[in-house]
């Protein structure tokens, strides 16, 4: 509920998958965030949305909750923090829809601007070839294009802690995993993040 530039950080992610065409949702909470819940039903309330309240122990479950109520198909997922021009995102999902031979699409950015930042090495090609370490190519950037029958194979919560390590488990497995670059994204975790967030939405790129 974070406003940057006036906007709640949960209602800017939902009004851009809605601009980008996308009609039915799910969205997880944690418990005590049951009036985020309503605020998103309230706000648009011509979605196809199912909130999923529950509080997860890890990223992982968080993304495994959401991915495996999904179905088979295509699903753009999102962490609820980041920040870009809304351009750049529509950018991305044009550009990740020609992807079609990847389980996981990556948003990565050179842009580092994260406490904890999660490096990604690419060959020429795009395809994800390391993930994690002190450095890489590139940096996740909250935003997933992922082939629903992943959650069939994927391991469950109780042997993966973190979002991060089930991506690792990925490329070690030889699954198609590929970055699509986003040149500037920033995670909003501190206060010092706000007005580099609110700098960025008004370069309008």
């Amino acid at each position: 509920m974070v406003p940057v530039a006036g906007v709640p950080l949960i209602e800017r992610v939902v009004s851009n998958f809605v601009k980008a065409g996308i009609t039915q949702l799910r969205i997880i909470f944690n418990e005590n965030d049951r009036e985020c819940a309503t605020f998103v039903r309230e706000r648009f309330p011509n979605l196809d949305m199912h909130c999923i309240v529950k509080t997860t122990r890890s990223s992982y479950e968080s993304f495994w909750e959401v991915g495996r109520r999904s179905g088979p198909g295509l699903i753009l997922m999102s962490t609820v923090d980041w920040i870009c021009p809304e351009p750049a995102f529509h950018r991305f999902v044009d550009q990740v829809m020609r992807y079609r031979q990847a389980s996981v699409i990556l948003a990565v950015t050179p842009f580092v601007a994260d406490e904890k930042p999660l490096w990604v090495t690419l060959d020429p090609s795009g395809r994800v070839t390391s993930i994690g370490g002190a450095s890489g190519d590139v940096v996740t950037a909250g935003l997933y294009l992922v082939s629903g029958s992943v959650f069939a194979e994927a391991p469950h919560p109780d042997t993966v802690n973190r979002l991060r390590d089930f991506l690792a488990w990925l490329v070690a497995r030889g699954e198609p995993v590929y970055g699509a670059i986003i040149d500037q994204v920033i995670d909003v975790d501190r206060a010092e993040d706000l007005q580099l967030a609110e700098t960025l939405l008004q370069s309008g790129v």
